[in-house]
């Protein structure tokens, strides 16, 4: 796909803000749980040792949730200085999730935030665990809004187009909100958060063994961390499942492009790598049924008729009828006040039409297909870092249920050298998940190009390198800062 100078900046900055935001949301989700889980061990049993260990990944967590906030302020200032055509065109609806995610879910973290890591000595021991449980479920929220704006990207629903005021409007916010999409990826999103969190204590506690440190800490850590990651991974497992069958259902090009599926058909093959595939394996995973029909690209960009004769028109076909919505909205709005009936006639075209608005900006098919061989092996990435580190996760915990992790140094190094690859999983994931989408900023409703602001390609450049200084900045201090709090450790005397 070719693209201005002015378009491929804009989606680099903005692919690097959102790059960067997300090394800080997934752990700051993880963290979350898995010292909720240690404070409520010790209300239960009293033993100061749990206090102890909860308040110091309690005090991880306080260091990832400061600059992950300052990461994601930037990130969302850019829909109004790089993306103000889309800001304009849909912000009565994607302007709703995220106002609610910062009057209420920032603020009800920022709230019990404070209590939780300042008033230890200052609440009784159930409040404390029931703000420090807050804190996490406040999180969790604000993802939540973050990803239903996100996920009407991917599936817009609950809208309709005003050619008066030229915006698409809200006509129903539970259709937003109870976007099968959204449920699918906040439920894939927030249980990765757990992943992430657990491979990330369990490499650091690891590291304590090697240190031959605060062992009955580090041990603790593991088997709570441990367990917390295999369910949010198996729950990771479960709501991809779900997820898939959105994608081929709303975006089939896709779907397409992750496996490399260039003819499709009934028992579609799903492809490991390029020459080794599982016949029938993607029609089961995208329609839960081996005979289950799947298109490719050439069908997508061909037209198709589905098993179920409903006919899917071609690519030319559905630029054609965009051109022919392009064209009756201007008419529209040239007759409306001169020529009331001519406008009508106009507005009738454009309703028939309406739903293939945003081809009309497509200036040849081929536009419509992303970066195959990105999207492709993004995926494999994704999926084969994560059945790596389930298999690590449950290693490691069997290991430490059998007494046997203390000896067993390779392990450990193995868990401590994971952590980066978690993280690339989970970047992985979102590569799939937004450059699989393109050229659409909003699927099949407005694409990347006409979307951007009239802004020079020179000020993008230069707010890029900017941001790329800033945020490598905020990384290295947070790294510091982490890597300070680790090497003094929980001071929990070694046993």
């Amino acid at each position: 796909m070719v693209e201005s100078a002015l378009v491929g900046w804009s989606r680099l900055q903005f692919a690097l803000t959102a790059g960067y935001h997300w090394i800080f949301v997934p752990l700051t989700l993880g963290l979350a749980v898995i010292m909720a889980v240690m404070e409520s061990v010790y209300v239960k049993t009293g033993d100061e040792f749990w206090k102890k260990t909860a308040k110091f990944w309690m005090k991880l967590f306080a260091i990832n949730f400061a600059v992950g906030i300052a990461t994601g302020i930037i990130l969302e200032f850019q829909f109004g200085t790089n993306w103000s055509n889309y800001s304009w065109f849909v912000g009565d609806i994607f302007g709703a999730p995220l106002a609610i995610e910062g009057i209420f879910a920032f603020f009800m973290e920022a709230t019990f935030f404070a209590v939780m890591f300042f008033g230890w000595e200052k609440v009784s021991k159930r409040t404390h665990l029931v703000t420090t449980w807050l804190t996490g479920i406040g999180a969790a929220i604000s993802a939540l809004w973050i990803l239903i704006a996100n996920s009407w990207m991917q599936h817009p629903v609950g809208m309709e187009f005003n050619p008066d005021t030229v915006r698409h409007e809200m006509v129903d916010f539970w259709a937003l909100v109870l976007n099968p999409v959204a449920i699918s990826k906040f439920f894939h999103s927030v249980f990765s958060g757990w992943m992430t969190g657990a491979i990330f204590a369990i490499g650091i506690s690891c590291w304590y063994l090697l240190k031959k440190r605060e062992t009955r800490f580090a041990l603790a850590s593991i088997r709570v961390s441990a367990i917390v990651g295999i369910i949010g991974t198996f729950a990771v497992m479960l709501s991809g499942d779900s997820s898939g069958i959105h994608v081929a259902k709303y975006q089939p090009m896709k779907l397409a492009a992750a496996e490399g599926l260039m003819d499709g058909g009934e028992r579609a093959p799903f492809s490991i790598v390029p020459g080794v595939e599982v016949p029938g394996m993607l029609s089961i995973l995208a329609t839960h049924d081996i005979n289950g029909y799947v298109p490719g690209i050439n069908n997508l960009l061909d037209g198709y008729t589905t098993p179920e004769g409903v006919v899917v028109p071609s690519a030319e076909e559905r630029i054609e009828r965009g051109k022919s919505a392009i064209e009756a909205f201007s008419d529209y709005r040239t007759l409306r006040e001169s020529d009331p009936a001519a406008a009508a006639e106009a507005r009738k075209v454009l309703d028939e039409n309406i739903d293939y608005f945003g081809y009309g900006y497509i200036d040849s098919p081929e536009e419509l297909v992303p970066s195959v061989g990105l999207v492709y092996w993004a995926f494999r990435v994704m999926v084969g870092l994560g059945c790596a580190l389930l298999l690590l996760m449950v290693v490691v915990l069997w290991a430490e249920f059998k007494k046997k992790l203390t000896k067993m140094t390779w392990l450990q190094w193995v868990a401590l050298f994971s952590i980066p690859f978690v993280y690339f999983a989970g970047q992985a994931g979102w590569i799939v998940a937004e450059a699989g989408r393109q050229p659409w900023v909003i699927e099949g409703l407005l694409p990347t190009k006409a979307a951007v602001s009239s802004v020079s390609v020179g000020a993008v450049q230069t707010t890029f390198f900017l941001f790329v200084a800033i945020f490598t900045l905020f990384l290295v201090i947070e790294l510091r800062i982490l890597i300070k709090a680790i090497k003094k450790g929980p001071e929990i005397e070694n046993q």
